[in-house]
């Protein structure tokens, strides 16, 4: 894709949604770090439903601690993975107290040190509490990146690095949720509804796209 269509294709997406957000429900940046642990293998719907429940009683790192692993779970176990997921919880919380005084560190280094926390969740705590120009690469990001020619990679890092290269330094701190929403509504992995795609015009794919009617 070239420059002035990156240009284009970015505009058009903050002219449709100036101020994009994540989809998981969270009011701390402790809380973020948990949803999006929650999150991996799971949808936010299902991960926001657990969470109304679980953060109105514990919502920081000591209190998570207190209701222990059995209680973490009996919160949690409506979601793919959650025996695990709620281990890793558990020794995340000690870790942020023992190390971190109980607060979510601001750095990469510091994130992926956290029990279940992989490149992927530290940058969205990055980008979306913190405010990072970073770029985590979910199968969505993976998917659009490569399929638009925004960014065309083999592996999810390579990817990361040619969205960070190529995505235009103005809308860097939002691109990650413009890219993860229309993923997720219009560029779908088995039916993409290109026919409704307001950057198709800047799009690599849009010569193989499907009409409505052939969907």
């Amino acid at each position: 894709m070239k420059s002035v269509d990156r240009t284009a294709f970015f505009t058009r997406l903050r002219e449709l949604n100036p101020h994009p957000k994540t989809e998981l429900e969270y009011s701390t940046p402790f809380e973020l770090l948990i949803a999006v642990m929650l999150s991996a293998q799971a949808t936010d719907v299902s991960v926001n439903k657990a969470t109304r429940r679980m953060f109105p009683v514990a919502n920081t790192p000591q209190a998570l601690l207190d209701l222990g692993d059995d209680g973490i779970k009996r919160y949690i176990n409506t979601i793919g993975l959650y025996n695990a997921k709620a281990k890793h919880v558990i020794e995340t919380c000690k870790k942020l107290i023992d190390l971190h005084g109980g607060e979510v560190p601001h750095n990469r280094e510091a994130l992926e040190a956290l029990p279940g926390v992989g490149r992927k969740t530290a940058n969205v705590v990055l980008n979306t509490a913190f405010g990072e120009p970073t770029m985590a690469v979910d199968t969505h990001i993976f998917r659009i990146a490569n399929r638009t020619g925004l960014a065309t990679g083999a592996t999810p890092l390579a990817v990361e690095k040619g969205l960070l290269k190529n995505v235009p330094k103005q809308f860097l701190h939002d691109a990650h949720h413009w890219l993860i929403l229309h993923g997720r509504y219009v560029c779908k992995a088995r039916s993409p509804e290109c026919w409704q795609c307001v950057v198709r015009p800047y799009c690599a794919f849009r010569d193989k796209a499907p009409s409505r009617s052939s969907s």
